[in-house]
């Protein structure tokens, strides 16, 4: 037992400073995912319910694409193949200069595109649930489109959106696991490495299901809040 409680201790005979490391990478990487996937997914669910075929057409393409990929394949298409494109693209006005993409941000921008895929259908089915009154009710008092969207539509859509969304959040949370194959030093990662050199895969492994579960739970909190604090503001408006 002692053994353990070193291998669990801070400092160099230990391995928590590391697993810290990498609860903060995980965390960072999903925290910073987040707004873009959300940012994507409504514009996407403009696009679908949009009056030009087009911009729906190019939307359902782009849901399809990335609702239908492995979540892991996503990520080699971009840590890989947008580097070479990009390292491809650079050679042309010099061609002795290397570009490498940051693990970090080819997570972000992968689970990014994968979030939103699935965020634009939590959105389109909330912009659906609003009845249309809602925005003639806004016209009718004088109101922009935008004035509209901003202080009519958007405050019931994040209300109605927000179960869906957090679901989705916390997919991601798990998602962030898949980083660990780039090379980013994440809570999986982490403990992998630390299992691999002390050979106690089960401890560590263990940790790691601990600490998924309490980000899990901290955050199914912070959306029972959000939901609460949402709800009132509609009703004081």
């Amino acid at each position: 037992m002692d053994d353990y409680w070193i291998l669990l201790s801070f400092g160099p005979q230990g391995w928590s400073d590391d697993i810290a490391a990498g609860v903060l990478v995980t965390v960072s990487l999903a925290l910073a995912t987040l707004p873009l996937g959300l940012a994507l997914g409504f514009f996407i669910a403009l696009a679908k319910q949009s009056s030009e075929p087009s911009m729906r057409l190019a939307a359902n393409i782009y849901t399809t694409i990335f609702r239908g990929l492995p979540e892991l394949l996503t990520l080699f298409l971009v840590y890989f193949g947008a580097q070479i494109g990009v390292q491809q693209f650079v050679r042309l006005f010099n061609p002795e200069s290397t570009v490498e993409i940051n693990s970090f941000v080819a997570g972000m921008i992968a689970l990014g595109v994968v979030f939103s895929s699935f965020a634009s259908e939590v959105f389109l089915s909330a912009f659906r649930a609003i009845p249309h009154g809602q925005y003639e009710g806004g016209y009718a008092v004088g109101l922009t489109k935008f004035q509209t969207m901003r202080k009519v539509i958007l405050p019931q859509l994040v209300r109605i959106a927000l179960p869906g969304l957090s679901n989705l959040w916390l997919i991601l949370l798990k998602d962030t696991a898949l980083v660990s194959v780039i090379g980013l030093s994440d809570i999986i990662r982490q403990s992998g490495i630390a299992a691999r050199v002390t050979k106690e895969a089960f401890l560590f492994f263990g940790i790691a299901c601990l600490l998924y579960l309490a980000l899990a739970m901290l955050s199914s909190v912070a959306f029972s809040m959000i939901e609460r604090w949402t709800g009132k503001t509609v009703e004081q408006r």
